[in-house]
Formats: C-alpha cells, structure tokens, sequence
C-alpha cells in the first residue's frame, strides 16, 4: 500500500467516536483558537475586500462568509473566510509545515459541513484530517520544492483531504482529489512577501479554495496526478497516518498579532525586563540578531497592517511601548504613533551566522535546531543589557493551557463582539461536538 492508499484509507475512515480523547480535546483547543482569529480579522481591510469580492464572483447560497452578513458557494465563503481568519496573523503554527493549517482547513471544514448540513462532530473530525495531511504533505511540500512556498500550496492537499471527509468520497475518488488539489495549487513564493508584504501573504484562501474545487471535480469524475504522499521517499512520514496524531503536540498557538519570527525578540525583552530595571524613555539603541527569518522582516514604518505583522522593528517597538502586539498595534490607525515610530529608529536588524546555523534543522527538516533571537539595548547611561539567546517563548504551549487559550479568545473577539455573546460562543466551541447542525454556530457569528 502505498502512501496515496494510506491517506485515503485514513481520509475516508476518520470519524469523531473513533478518534483519541487527546485528539478531540487538541482539535477543540485549535477551533476556540482559530475562531479567535477570525473574529478579530474582521477588522481588516483584508476581510472585507475578500468578503465583497467572494460574494459576487462565487455567487450561492450553500455557506456563509463569517460577520459579513453574506452568502457564497462552499468554496466563496472558504476563500473570503480564511483570509479573514489570518488577517491579524494570530492563528496556529504547525510542525514541518512552516506555516499555518488551521486558517485553511477550518473554513474548508465549515463551509462544507454548512453546505451538506451536517453537525459540529463531523465537522471537527474534518478538521483533524486536514490537520493530519497538513503535517505529512507541508514535509512532503518542502523536501521537494527549492523555492519556499507558502502554506495556500501544500493546504490545498490538506484541504481537498478535509473536504473529502465530509463529503463522503471513496478511496479511489480521494486520491484523485488530492492529485488535483497538488496540480492546481498555487505557487507562493513566501519569502518575496516577507520582503514585501502584502495582502497576498501565506495565499491561504486560494488553499482552501482549491481543495474544495478538487474534491467537488474528482466527485465528479476529474482525474489529478499522484499526489507526493505516495512518492517512495516519503513513505515513513505517511505511514503513520491513523496511529500517530502528529497535531496533539505537533501544533501550537501564538500569543501576539504579528509573525512567528516576531515573536523571539519579544521574548528577549521580556526576559530583560524580568532581570534589569529600566525604561523604554532610556533606550539609546537596540540591536536585534536573528536568523535569516527573523532578519528578512525589515519594515521600518508599516503603512499597512501586513507590514506591520512582518515587522520585527515595529512589532518589537509596539511591544515595548505597549506591552501588548494585539490589533491595537497592527491596525492602520496606530502607524502614526510618534512613540512607536521613534522607537523604531533605534532598531537594528541583524542576520546571525550563528543563529542560522541553529534554526537550520528546525527549518529544513521540522525537528531539532532551534529559533533565537539576541536583542541588546544600549541605555543613555551607557549600560548594555544582553538578552543572550532567548527561543520562542511567546506561544500558548501545545497542551494543557486552556486558560490562556480563553484569555486570548476574549482579548481578540471583544473587539468585534457584545461583551454577552464571547462566552456563549466559547462554551459552544468547547461543546461543539454536540451540535446538530453547525448552523448554530454560524448563526452566532452574523453581524447585530
């Protein structure tokens, strides 16, 4: 049985009551997370261009395109609702993937599940099937590809594997749709954006589009190619699909609003506030190394909010005034902020051989290595703080931290939300099996 078979094999046989306890509880943890996010993305001009857009070139009535009060065909509303849910670049994080899979195949998951009626349950075990996919494909995706693409390309596999399970679709038709999803999907050059961002970013409604468009053509009979799954050379990280659920640990969530690789020098100033005693009116300079990237994140004075996430100057700035990198920070209307803009001009940004050559296995190969930051602050008085390497130690851990999970979902949803409508909607997320129908859940996400 090769890799193809193996997929389609879990792909068509997960379902909720068979799936481990740790499982469901993780797959709980990454929907409170991901509504979060796609809430608080609301407030974008991403969102509401990509919701407008998706409404009138995918007209339909089959799914919803979330707080917009507006409808779409299945695959519409998983485009516009996925850039939403990564407008503020808070979701998840994933193992091998150097991206994000939550953004993708949970609204694959809902508009589908939205179109075909069916409860929150099914719902959810899509999602640990997108989840799944997601790790081995994104290994797959970039052992195989030179150039670094961003999450929209291997999430098309993963969510034509989402799409499929609920959808029903036998073996022989889910391998055709992952071979469909693989040939279309898009082609992200991830790093020009980092140097350059834009709304384009991780392409992740294009990912969640194209899966849904590769199941609905292979149900019809549209043939695709081999996806990579079954590639000889990756047979051992496919083989595990079904006994090792590589998401319980494998996927994590992030404290502030900006990219991953922001999050390191953050975590360096804290650890120098923690030891010194100091104030950021004393600052002279700071100097922050990095791997490369962390040091491709160049932009000064964000003129967008893209710009913004993918600033460690601004980001680390905002911080530091603030103590926060929330939407408050990264929306459009801080930019002129003479504090943060100050700030910002005392930041150095600089690539380290030596912190390169510790993230490298992380990078490459998903595991081993390490991502670090080391920020210096010179203070006025001529004292240097030095942070020494500090790794990532901004993100809300893989297990065990539902508090701070909720805290977060609270800290972004109240922006958009009634104060009397955030814990309905948690209690529901965290009770989501229960549901008849995810109608429920989407009728509590339509504007007032």
């Amino acid at each position: 049985m090769d890799g193809n078979e193996i997929a389609a094999r879990f792909i068509r046989s997960t379902c909720w009551n068979k799936l481990p306890k740790a499982v469901q509880h993780k797959v709980k943890m990454c929907l409170v997370d991901i509504v979060a996010a796609t809430v608080g993305g609301v407030l974008t001009p991403v969102s509401d261009i990509t919701a407008t857009y998706a409404a009138g070139a995918w007209k339909g009535d089959e799914a919803t395109i979330l707080l917009h009060d507006r409808r779409a065909s299945a695959a519409g509303a998983a485009f516009a609702n996925a850039y939403t849910a990564n407008a503020l670049d808070c979701d998840d994080g994933a193992k091998y993937t150097r991206g994000h899979v939550g953004v993708q195949v949970f609204p694959t998951a809902l508009a589908v599940a939205e179109k075909m009626g069916v409860g929150g349950s099914a719902m959810l075990a899509a999602m640990v099937v997108g989840y799944e996919i997601a790790h081995r494909i994104g290994r797959c995706w970039h052992r195989h590809h030179q150039v670094y693409q961003a999450d929209g390309s291997w999430g098309s596999v993963a969510c034509a594997a989402t799409a499929a399970n609920l959808m029903g679709l036998d073996e022989d038709t889910i391998k055709q749709a992952l071979g469909i999803a693989e040939y279309f999907a898009p082609n992200l050059p991830m790093e020009r954006d980092l140097i350059n961002p834009a709304m384009v970013k991780h392409g992740h409604g294009w990912g969640a589009m194209t899966g849904i468009v590769a199941a609905e053509l292979a149900e019809r009979g549209f043939t695709g190619i081999p996806s990579l799954l079954g590639f000889e050379e990756y047979q051992d990280w496919v083989a595990t699909l079904g006994d090792e659920y590589i998401m319980v640990d494998g996927v994590d969530f992030k404290r502030y609003c900006s990219c991953g690789w922001t999050h390191m020098p953050i975590a360096a100033v804290k650890k120098l506030r923690r030891e010194h005693s100091w104030d950021v009116d004393d600052i002279a300079a700071i100097r922050v190394e990095g791997h490369h990237w962390t040091a491709v994140l160049q932009t000064s004075h964000p003129t967008t909010t893209e710009e913004a996430q993918f600033s460690v100057k601004w980001s680390l700035a905002a911080f530091l005034i603030d103590g926060e990198v929330g939407p408050d920070q990264i929306l459009e209307t801080r930019f002129d902020d003479p504090n943060i803009n100050a700030l910002v001009d005392k930041i150095e940004l600089i690539e380290s051989e030596e912190l390169n050559d510790l993230y490298r296995p992380s990078f490459e190969e998903g595991e081993g290595g390490s991502s670090a930051s080391r920020v210096v602050i010179r203070l006025k008085d001529g004292t240097t703080l030095d942070s020494g390497l500090v790794s990532d130690a901004c993100r809300i851990s893989a297990r065990g931290d539902e508090t701070r999970l909720e805290q977060k979902f609270r800290r972004l949803t109240r922006y958009v939300l009634e104060e009397d409508r955030i814990d309905p909607l948690l209690e529901m997320l965290w009770h989501f099996d229960e549901l008849q129908d995810v109608g429920e859940f989407v009728a509590l996400l339509r504007r007032r």
